[in-house]
């Protein structure tokens, strides 16, 4: 149990305060001398470079004369907009992307798929071949420093790949990288949804071990289905335990379906801007060596290894940690902020409706986007000095998200924006003067999010994050294309989730938890709120195995359990289930379920039993050893990790919901979703049907967390 991380900055290096494990974090201001070798954001240039639109015509993969999509991942040399201070040169950064195979360009992120569903006269599914070609290089090694202690590829115990090896005597040196790409929000069938273990090397050389429940086998042939309603999808890299990583390199992309509302022409019937009206951006922050390299914190001395190993006590034996890495970190935020890859971009724009198409594909930073017009030549000044030229929020309306139109356009001057979700937002450049600069800012912290705007402590010094990209109100107004859209006259759409507001089947309690690994070294974790039952309503046990006997595991399983362990999440297919999320945290968690989409029916506050603190909702604790029996409290429980060893994690006692939480307004969820932003000290309700049958998977979109625990299996009917 834990609260929120305070994170500091001087120059380019960060300290993170507090204590994890069983207590709150305290709240402690601590920073580090700047790390040399890591470029500086306050002197790279700012509203300089223009965005791509992700959704340019000629940034769209075209299928070829047989209706596939045949797509490379691969290395490239990118520009991001960085400069060499010292010479004015810009730099260059080894990435990984995406690629049509025929052109052989690799891009970051990866060029946009845009599909129309059946009601706009599109195919019912498209196939797409991704075809892994990272080890087309004279040395097979990753870009980033792959920690080969967690639950990864090349950790699974007691599996056979086709050539009959324990995937432990694999490695990224010899077998190159493993890859699998998930379709996030798809629709898709169990063996092409991008399940973790799914994986693959080059050429199919190994794969995964679920590949083995496939008929047919492994593929690099996956079928996506568009009989969905329009919506913002995405793809990215999934590979277990290197998810973080892969995406970080650059393994990301859009994926727009289409439909007879939203057809995405000019002539659209309801009145939406459209090309070049219509802007798909992915927000992602990094950081970068001198060189332009990318830059992730994994070692002593960087950013964050401190405050998350040494200061909390991790133990890293130094025979699997030699010179102290390379350690997975509990989360990561970076001080550059790039917009479809490039450092603090801007667009110019007419003095009309724009449509955006909003992504938020960082690790672990939640954003609250606002739009507010700036002196055009204080890009680059102090948040401080910016903030205070700044004006007025600008209005803008929120007419859809991950998975479609809501009800109505909700018009909003500040959005909350989670790891892993899409919105839909109109804004009008009327609002500001011709010649107008109208910036993108993000009022939340360098810190993970608890529900509240940051404190000093939660901020970068002197930092730049708080700014997105700019909108340069300079081109003249194009007579020749309307500008029709009218939130009077928006219809939204046909409402649409998964399952029936007025029926369920099920309501099923999962919950969040954060304890410690074998070394010591925070590890977020889903559970159970409740003892487990599969999808006929049977309790599911604990193994009967020596490993789990003797961490004290026996009976029905419940509490904090980590991936490997047996599949808790079974629905019945064809049920709809309410999920009720108890986040035993201290902060904001994105979660993501495959498969489905869903409705987000209402928040409840946990009541807390009178004997926990707000440091310590454990009991026992320092000041009692009972409950005081009128409210919520947790039990410690061991964690069986993937290689046998024991972690610490939690159960739930006493669970007692209090009362519903309004709705803050920069939180808008009146419309499908497949993210929702559990908070801290609260259940968050959801509602979903479970229409077809497998293997998919739940987690944190924090891809830090996920990485290192924070998933779980959901399978759909009978074979769990």
């Amino acid at each position: 149990m834990m609260d929120r991380r305070n994170f500091i900055k001087a120059g380019v290096a960060a300290g993170l305060a507090g204590s994890v494990g069983f207590r709150h974090f305290i709240q402690d201001a601590y920073g580090e001398a700047a790390l040399d070798g890591l470029t500086d954001p306050a002197v790279q240039p700012k509203f300089t470079n223009y965005a791509p639109n992700a959704l340019d015509p000629g940034f769209i993969y075209q299928p070829d004369r047989n209706g596939r999509y045949k797509i490379r991942l691969g290395e490239a040399l990118h520009r991001t907009g960085l400069i060499n201070p010292k010479n004015g040169r810009r730099l260059r950064t080894r990435i990984w992307g995406y690629g049509d195979k025929r052109d052989g360009i690799i891009t970051w992120p990866g060029r946009t798929f845009q599909v129309q569903n059946m009601s706009a006269g599109g195919p019912g599914e498209i196939e797409v071949i991704w075809q892994n070609g990272l080890d087309d290089r004279e040395r097979k090694t990753h870009i980033l420093p792959v920690d080969t202690n967690l639950h990864w590829c090349f950790a699974l115990h007691g599996h056979s790949s086709r050539n009959g090896h324990d995937y432990t005597q694999y490695s990224i040196r010899e077998d190159g990288v493993p890859i699998i790409t998930h379709l996030h929000g798809g629709h898709s069938d169990f063996e092409f949804d991008g399940n973790p273990e799914f994986f693959y090397t080059a050429d199919g050389e190994v794969y995964g071990p679920q590949w083995d429940f496939v008929p047919g086998g492994f593929t690099e042939k996956f079928r996506y289905d568009n009989n969905v309603p329009a919506g913002n999808l995405w793809y990215h890299d999934h590979a277990l335990g290197i998810t973080r990583l892969n995406v970080y390199a650059g393994l990301a992309g859009f994926y727009f379906v289409r439909d007879q509302h939203d057809t995405g022409a000019a002539n659209n019937p309801i009145g939406l801007p459209a090309e070049p009206y219509e802007l798909a951006y992915a927000i992602q922050d990094r950081m970068f060596r001198e060189n332009g390299a990318l830059f992730y914190s994994a070692y002593p001395g960087d950013p964050f290894y401190d405050d998350f190993i040494t200061d909390e006590g991790a133990v890293l034996p130094p025979n699997l940690f030699p010179g102290g890495g390379p350690t997975a970190l509990a989360e990561f935020f970076g001080d550059h902020i790039l917009v479809n890859g490039i450092i603090w971009p801007k667009e110019d724009v007419e003095r009309r409706n724009y449509r955006m198409r909003l992504l938020n594909g960082t690790d672990s930073r939640f954003m609250q986007l606002q739009f507010r017009e700036i002196p055009a030549d204080m890009s680059n000044a102090s948040e401080a000095e910016l903030l205070a030229a700044a004006g007025d929020s600008i209005p803008f309306d929120v007419i859809g998200s991950d998975q479609g139109f809501g009800r109505r356009a909700k018009r909003v001057t500040e959005l909350l924006f989670e790891p892993g979700a899409r919105y839909d937002v109109v804004i009008n450049f009327r609002r500001v003067g011709m010649g107008s600069r109208v910036v993108m800012f993000n009022q939340l912290g360098d810190a993970p999010y608890g529900g509240d705007l940051p404190a000093p402590e939660d901020l970068f010094p002197d930092r730049r994050t708080d700014r997105v990209m700019a909108f340069d109100v300079v081109k003249p107004f194009n007579n020749a294309v309307p500008d029709n859209y009218s939130r009077r006259d928006f219809n939204g759409g046909p409402w649409t989730y998964a399952g029936n507001t007025n029926s369920r089947d099920r309501v099923r309690k999962v919950a969040l938890f954060e304890g410690k690994d074998e070394f010591g070294r925070l590890q977020p974790l889903l559970g159970t709120a409740q003892r487990a039952r599969d999808y006929q309503g049977n309790l599911i046990r604990w193994p009967n195995t020596p490993e789990y006997a003797n961490a004290g595991l026996v009976g029905p399983m419940e509490g904090a359990i980590p991936w490997h362990s047996p599949t808790t999440e079974n629905p019945a297919l064809g049920s709809t289930e309410v999920w009720e999320i108890w986040n035993m945290t201290g902060d904001a968690h994105p979660v993501h379920l495959h498969l489905v989409n869903f409705q987000v029916l209402g928040r409840q506050e946990i009541v807390w039993d009178s004997n926990t603190t707000e440091d310590d909702r454990v009991i026992p604790n320092d000041l009692h050893d009972a409950p005081a029996g009128d409210g919520t409290f947790l039990r410690g429980q061991t964690v069986v990790q993937h290689n046998g060893a024991v972690g610490n994690g939690f159960k739930i006692r006493s669970k007692t919901k209090g009362a519903k939480i309004a709705l803050p307004p920069e939180i808008v969820e009146n419309s499908p979703k497949d993210m929702v932003t559990a908070l801290p000290g609260q259940v968050t309700r959801i509602k979903a049907t479970f229409d077809k049958p497998g293997r998919y998977v739940w987690h944190c979109h924090i891809l830090s967390h996920e990485d290192h625990e924070m998933m779980r299996v959901l399978h759909v009917g009978a074979g769990a």
